[in-house]
């Protein structure tokens, strides 16, 4: 029932003891990364809440190892972080497109064992199944809706639910 994590979808890119660390991918903010940098007038990518922590900090993932040559791998062919100054150079030639990349005003993050205890309680619905097109996708409204279908019959009925159950 936190609102931080209402309907989301948490891509977990750190998982071990010392804790967890994910980014919620379809809770957009108001902000383009050109509010945030002003260095980069031209920076008209989106920016999401990656959740309630540490909200002063800009983190970001991507599918274009290829051409920033960094980041550390957290899903075949997505990465978390890289080179921050040669993104901006990639960004403000054109190299790299909205589709390609998410950037997240802070983070989300689990103490250790704490979402290891929540997933216990049903409080989260796991899948190690995902589709990068997913992940990327600027669609927030319907991201959840399609996770949720793509679990399976199990779970698909619960994407027809109203956000306000009062409303059923």
């Amino acid at each position: 029932m936190d609102p931080n994590f209402k309907r989301s979808v948490i891509l977990i890119s750190d998982y071990r003891e010392e804790g967890t660390v994910g980014f919620v991918l379809n809770h957009p903010s108001l902000l383009l990364l050109k509010d945030l940098i002003p260095e980069m007038p031209e920076a008209e990518f989106p920016v999401y809440i990656g959740g309630p922590v540490a909200t002063d900090t800009v983190h970001f993932i991507h599918r274009c190892y290829d051409i920033i040559n960094d980041g550390q791998e957290i899903a075949k062919g997505i990465y978390w972080g890289g080179n921050f100054e040669m993104l901006k150079v990639l960004i403000d030639n054109g190299s790299i497109m909205p589709h390609e990349i998410k950037f997240f005003l802070g983070y989300s993050g689990w103490a250790p064992d704490q979402l290891k205890g929540e997933i216990t309680e049903n409080t989260w619905i796991v899948s190690d199944q995902y589709h990068p097109d997913v992940v990327f996708s600027d669609n927030e409204e319907e991201l959840w809706r399609e996770v949720i279908i793509n679990l399976g019959p199990k779970y698909a009925h619960v994407s027809n639910f109203p956000e306000d159950p009062r409303l059923n």
